[in-house]
């Protein structure tokens, strides 16, 4: 017979107090007892939540679960996004897809972004990190790490990556910024997103009249209409920039409490490697994703009925101590292979090899160039991103010793 589970409860996402790495500690709780378990929607849909590594790897990899937006059904509540139903994902939005229209996308894409070809950009990343540390220095000491370093540094290589013209580098940050300000009302960050949108837009209508050598300057070759190019841009840059740019902010938040740590990003390129592992798989801050069941399936004892949503708290199952030893124990020098922080399966993250390459020059580079570098503020004072798809801070005040 299944175990008895507890009664569905909605998903916790209050973390510690003072621990804002950390897993919300009802989440860990649950996985130690129940790594399935029943969980209560906003929507009052009964569906679960898989805490456990081994089970969290089994729903991404097996295609009777669907990453369709019009199955989903939103884990947490969500400012302006209605309970109820949510509409199909526009054409190009292949994260929202499943086969054959994500395949379809993944295929176009996924020769564009090869461990080979990634690298080959670490020049070019090595370029634009020194430039803005050179930009920090000049400063002086005191500085909002976001603002100076962590997103400047991912937001070029989109840039280049997409093809944005030079001259555009600064609008198209600052409006990129505006999406995630913080004190932005509802409107505020709509109407900087929808400007966007119209940014890129333009974009791909320059790259049809004359293509160029870059991700979008090759796309247009191919059978896409602009409404596709455009949302794979905006895909792109979602998924490319929020995330790198908080994975750099927060991964120096994380080693600022752990400074013991910080000496493993300047042993060697394969210490470097680890220590990015661990890290992601560490602070693992797309946290949480969502499925539905397409037919009846087993999992874990228990009967998952066509329908149900399904959700992976990736978080959670980072931290299980059945894959990894004291895994709430941040140790650059362990071997962290096969986290989950970059997905898994069909939907694990196109630009994993990019965002590898940025976060390995970044952060060595970064304690390199500023060994005393430091909080100016109390941990407690850091403005962590509470409520948010993507986990990280909103700003990081820093300084150093001046020479």
């Amino acid at each position: 017979m299944p175990e008895s589970l507890p009664a569905p409860a909605p998903l916790s996402t209050a973390r510690p107090r003072g621990c804002p790495f950390d897993p919300p500690a009802e989440l860990g709780a649950l996985r130690d007892r129940h790594p399935l378990s029943r969980m209560s929607y906003p929507d009052g849909h009964v569906g679960w939540l898989v805490t456990g590594h081994a089970l969290a790897r089994a729903v991404a990899a097996d295609r009777r679960f669907s990453s369709r937006q019009e199955l989903m059904r939103l884990p947490t509540p969500r400012n302006g996004v209605p309970a109820g139903p949510l509409p199909p994902a526009p054409p190009g939005m292949f994260v929202s897809h499943d086969a054959p229209e994500h395949t379809r996308y993944r295929r176009l894409l996924a020769g564009r972004f090869t461990v080979r070809r990634m690298r080959a950009l670490t020049e070019r990343v090595e370029q634009i990190t020194a430039e803005r540390l050179d930009a920090m220095e000049g400063e002086g000491p005191g500085v909002d790490l976001v603002v100076a370093f962590a997103q400047p540094v991912p937001a070029l290589m989109i840039c280049e990556l997409l093809g944005v013209p030079s001259g555009d580098h600064g609008h198209f940050q600052r409006l990129v910024s505006s999406t995630n300000d913080q004190n932005a009302s509802l409107e505020e960050v709509g109407a900087a997103m929808a400007e966007l949108g119209g940014f890129l837009h333009g974009l791909v209508l320059a790259k049809r009249a004359s293509p160029t050598d870059d991700l979008l300057g090759e796309l247009v070759g191919e059978d896409l209409t602009d409404e596709e190019l455009t949302n794979i841009a905006v895909l792109l840059l979602g998924a490319g920039l929020d995330t790198t740019a908080n994975m750099i902010a927060l991964g120096a938040f994380a080693l600022f409490t752990a400074p013991e740590q910080i000496a493993a990003l300047s042993e060697g390129p394969e210490a470097v490697d680890r220590a990015v592992e661990e890290l992601l798989r560490y602070l693992t801050i797309a946290h949480t994703g969502v499925r539905t069941a397409l037919e009846d399936v087993e999992l874990g004892g228990h009967l998952i009925r066509a329908g149900d949503s399904v959700t992976i708290s990736a978080l959670a199952a980072d931290r299980d101590p059945a894959k990894f030893t004291d895994p709430d124990v941040l140790d650059l020098r362990r071997d962290a292979t096969g986290h989950l922080a970059l997905g898994h399966g069909a939907h694990q993250c196109l630009g994993q090899q990019l965002a590898r390459v940025e976060l390995r020059v970044a952060l060595p580079a970064l304690f390199e160039r500023f060994p005393t570098l430091r909080p100016a503020v109390p941990a407690d004072e850091v403005a962590v991103r509470e409520d948010s798809d993507i986990h990280g801070v909103y700003s990081l005040p820093v300084t150093w010793d001046e020479v």
